[in-house]
């Protein structure tokens, strides 16, 4: 079944507990090998596979034995950062090159190392 906006909250635990189910049934584990693996009870195991309502963090532990953990990337994606962000994480960009600044705030200027004379 796809999962459609248009399916009630019982009807997508139930199609969610399917899929956990095959995807059990192909790593060949049985109800009890999975759900020690999780740390959870054969019991809870059993109501996540029939689509009753279990705690999320039940959920979260069958994925990560089934080595599914990945999947809730897909669930929720992260926002991407919008442009205006980026530019104000990016900080001002060099445009030219500088001088280096005196305390004062002015740019140093280069003084010759002795007396400047005429025709050398």
């Amino acid at each position: 079944m796809k999962v459609t906006p248009g399916l009630t909250d019982e009807a997508l635990l139930r199609e969610l507990g399917a899929r956990l189910e095959r995807r059990r049934i192909d790593a060949n584990l049985t109800q009890a090998q999975l759900a020690l693996e999780a740390g959870i009870s054969k019991r809870t195991l059993e109501r996540i596979e029939t689509g009753d309502s279990t705690d999320f963090v039940m959920l979260i532990r069958v994925l990560r034995a089934l080595k599914l953990i990945e999947g809730l990337e897909n669930l929720i994606p992260d926002l991407p950062q919008s442009p205006i962000t980026l530019l104000k994480l990016r900080g001002r960009e060099r445009k030219r090159a500088g001088h280096p600044r005196t305390r004062s705030g002015r740019a140093a200027t280069h003084k010759p190392a002795g007396p400047w004379k005429w025709g050398e």
